[in-house]
C-alpha cells in the first residue's frame, strides 16, 4: 500500500521538486508526519509547522512554496489547489484499502423476483428489494437497507447499512448514502377542516442525481405531486432535512443539521453553514453562501455571503439588548415627536 512520487504525479498532475523514487505509504497532519508519509500545505498560517514537519513530501501551492522551500528538505508537489490534491491522493490510498463488496445476492436477503439486479452489485445481508427495484452494475447495498417498489439505483452507487429508499425514488451514477438515511418519505402535507387534519397524499418522488454523498440520518420527502430534485454533485452532511418539492442544484453543500422547508428552490454552486435554516417556497440564486445558524427568511436573487444571526454574548448582556429591541417601536415614535417638536421650534426661530 504504497506509492512513489513520480506515480503520484503521473496520475495527479503538479510539479514534483525532489526525489521523484521517494515511497509514500500513508499520508497524515503536518504535525503528526512521519518519513513515510506526504501531508499538505493549505492555510498560509501554518508555514512555520510545514518547515518543521517530518514528512517525506509536502503538497502545497506556489505561494506557500517559495516561503518554505527554504526551510523544508523533503520533496515537495507544488499545485494550485493543494486540498483538492490531498483529497485525490487520500482517494487512491483509500482505494489500495479497500476491501470490495462481494458480488451477488445474500442469501438471508429478500429480493422480490420482479426486481432487476445487476449481476456484479452486492445486496448485502437482511436488505428488502421490493417489486419492480432497479440496481445497477457495480452498486452495493449494505445490511438491513430497504429498497422500495420501482426504485431505481445507479451504476457503482453505494447504500451503507440501514438506509431507507422509498418507491420509485432514484439516484444516478456513483452516489453514497450513508447509514439510517430515509429517503421518499412522505412530505408534511396536510389541509384542516373543522378542526382536523386531512393528509395531502405525496404522490412525488426523490429524484437523485450522479455523484452525490448524503450523510448519515439525512432525510429528503418525496414531493406531493411534483418530485423533489437533488441534482449532481451535491453534498449533503449528517442529519439534514430536505422537505417536499425542494429543489437543490449541483455542486451546492450542506453542512450538519440544516433545514430546509418544503418547496425552496437553491442554486447551483451553494453552500450553507451548519444548523442553517431555509423557509419553504424561497428561491436561492446560484454562488450563495450562508454563514452557520443563519436564517433564510427571503429569497435571495444575488450571489455572495449572507449571514443572519444575533452575535453570541453572556445571557445578562443578551437580556438588556433583548429588552432594547423590543422597545425600538416605541422609541422610534419618541424620536419622531422630538423631531417635530425640534422642527416646529426651528421655524418658529
Amino acid at each position: 500500500m504504497s506509492y512513489r512520487l513520480e506515480q503520484l504525479v503521473e496520475r495527479l498532475g503538479g510539479q514534483l521538486i525532489g526525489k521523484p523514487e521517494v515511497v509514500i505509504s500513508g499520508i497524515a497532519p503536518l504535525d503528526a508526519a512521519a518519513a513515510s508519509h506526504i501531508t499538505f500545505l493549505s492555510n498560509p498560517k501554518l508555514r512555520a509547522l510545514a518547515a518543521q514537519t517530518e514528512a517525506a513530501a509536502l503538497i502545497l501551492s506556489p505561494a506557500d512554496d517559495a516561503v518554505v522551500s527554504t526551510t523544508y528538505g523533503g520533496a515537495r508537489i507544488v499545485t494550485s489547489n493543494p486540498y483538492a490534491y490531498f483529497a485525490r491522493v487520500a482517494q487512491l490510498f483509500a482505494e489500495q484499502q479497500a476491501i470490495p463488496a462481494p458480488p451477488g445476492i445474500h442469501p438471508t436477503a429478500s429480493v422480490h423476483p420482479d426486481a432487476q439486479i445487476a449481476m456484479d452489485a452486492s445486496i448485502g445481508p437482511h436488505v428488502t428489494v421490493e417489486a419492480g427495484a432497479v440496481i445497477q452494475s457495480g452498486a452495493v447495498i449494505d445490511a438491513g437497507c430497504f429498497i422500495g417498489r420501482n426504485a431505481k439505483i445507479g451504476e457503482g452507487t453505494h447504500f451503507y447499512a440501514n438506509v431507507s429508499f422509498h418507491s420509485s425514488c432514484e439516484i444516478g451514477s456513483n452516489g453514497i448514502i450513508h447509514s439510517g438515511a430515509v429517503i421518499g418519505a412522505d412530505g408534511f402535507g396536510f389541509a384542516k377542516e373543522h378542526g382536523a387534519w386531512i393528509k395531502i397524499p405525496q404522490t412525488g418522488r426523490v429524484v437523485i442525481g450522479n455523484d452525490v454523498e448524503i450523510g448519515a440520518n439525512t432525510t429528503i420527502d418525496r414531493g406531493a405531486l411534483a418530485d423533489t430534485v437533488i441534482e449532481d454533485d451535491v453534498k449533503l452532511d449528517n442529519q439534514i432535512q430536505i422537505a417536499h418539492n425542494c429543489h437543490i442544484g449541483a455542486h451546492t453543500a450542506m453542512a450538519g443539521c440544516v433545514g430546509v422547508a418544503g418547496s425552496a428552490k437553491i442554486g447551483k454552486n451553494c453552500t450553507f453553514g451548519g444548523a442553517a435554516m431555509i423557509l419553504g417556497h424561497l428561491t436561492i440564486a446560484d454562488d450563495v453562501h450562508i454563514s452557520s445558524g443563519s436564517l433564510v427568511s427571503r429569497s435571495i436573487m444575488e450571489s455572495g455571503q449572507y449571514t443572519g444571526f444575533y452575535p453570541l454574548a453572556k445571557n445578562a448582556d443578551w437580556e438588556k439588548s433583548a429588552a432594547i429591541v423590543r422597545n425600538l417601536g416605541s422609541m422610534r415614535e419618541k424620536i419622531r415627536e422630538l423631531e417635530k417638536t425640534i422642527k416646529l421650534l426651528t421655524e418658529k426661530k
